[in-house]
């Protein structure tokens, strides 16, 4: 599948974006002239859906708050053989929309992420970066697989990562979800680097750095937590077991030296954090093959998509 064949659709989320959306479309439709854009409104209490309108937009509307809902109604609403998303807020580069796209179908990759590099100091701030470059290590060591920026939200998909990508966030960490699903399903996936801008004068984030940072970090222990359920309550009865040990061996040794249990009620805890251990091991061992269920159901439904067609004109080119 070649970009001049493939149908594409630009998804834009958008909430109180009327500053911003007029340029992001025009550019986008310049960058990318056969796509179709599809601007989702969520609930904006500006002119938002107007201006799209007149920009020339497919304009749909999501009463449910939070970027996940959108992304899970676009994907579920919009046809296409290649999805771009993209925020409304003009800080992503339009011109690199047909290096992501070209790559994601000369590679026959399902995800493409554009990782940001910033212009200048005012695009990225340094506590966004630093706090972007601690989630992605975490991730990236959790799941084993390198990651260069999982925040963002700059993407191309294949057909069949959308239609088989359940979505469960509401709000920001949506992002983070679209990675872990990539890694969970061994997909390939690939990188292009791409300009990142700071937003235009009257335009105001929607992130708050603490509680949406918190936020991710929490969702990608859930993540870890589901899809590696072994690891994660297996950790946590190593952890128990180890410290039941610690308590118990001095209790245990002033009981072969004198008969005595000096100290019951640690013995106590000693024997309770045991239980507890073995419980989450085997918490971990009966979640595990549930989850290898579901894993199976969600590559199936992959595998249900038509997979792209062989890209014929770099075929030839080669």
């Amino acid at each position: 599948m070649s970009r001049s064949t493939a149908r594409i659709a630009v998804l834009i989320p958008c909430h109180n974006e009327a500053v911003t959306i007029a340029k992001v479309v025009g550019d986008f439709r310049a960058a990318l002239p056969q796509a179709t854009i599809h601007v989702f409104d969520n609930n904006s209490r500006d002119a938002t859906t107007a201006v799209a309108t007149d920009a020339g937009a497919v304009v749909r509307h999501v009463s449910l708050q939070g970027k996940g809902n959108v992304v899970r109604r676009m994907f579920a609403d919009v046809e296409a053989d290649v999805y771009l998303l993209v925020d409304g807020d003009d800080t992503y580069d339009a011109a690199s929309a047909p290096a992501l796209v070209e790559r994601l179908c000369r590679e026959q990759l399902d995800m493409v992420v554009g990782v940001r590099a910033a212009r200048n100091a005012a695009a990225y701030r340094p506590g966004h970066a630093f706090g972007n470059r601690l989630l992605t290590g975490f991730l990236s060591r959790l799941f084993g697989r390198t990651c260069n920026d999982i925040l963002s939200g700059y993407r191309a998909f294949s057909r069949r990562f959308v239609k088989s990508f359940p979505v469960f966030s509401r709000g920001f960490e949506i992002e983070t979800e679209l990675t872990v699903h990539a890694l969970e399903m061994s997909m390939p996936v690939g990188e292009v680097e791409t300009a990142y801008k700071e937003r235009p004068a009257g335009s105001t984030s929607k992130l708050k750095t603490y509680r949406d940072g918190a936020r991710i970090l929490l969702t990608i222990l859930r993540l870890y937590s589901i899809e590696r359920p072994l690891q994660f309550y297996g950790g946590i009865a190593a952890t128990l077991a180890v410290a039941a040990i610690v308590l118990v061996v001095p209790i245990f040794r002033t009981y072969l030296e004198t008969g005595l249990v000096p100290r019951f009620p640690t013995a106590i805890l000693a024997t309770g954090m045991m239980i507890l251990a073995a419980l989450s091991f085997f918490a971990g061992l009966i979640l595990a093959t549930v989850t290898r269920g579901r894993q199976e159901g969600k590559a199936l439904s992959y595998l249900q998509q038509l997979p792209p067609p062989p890209d014929r004109e770099h075929d030839s080119i080669r």
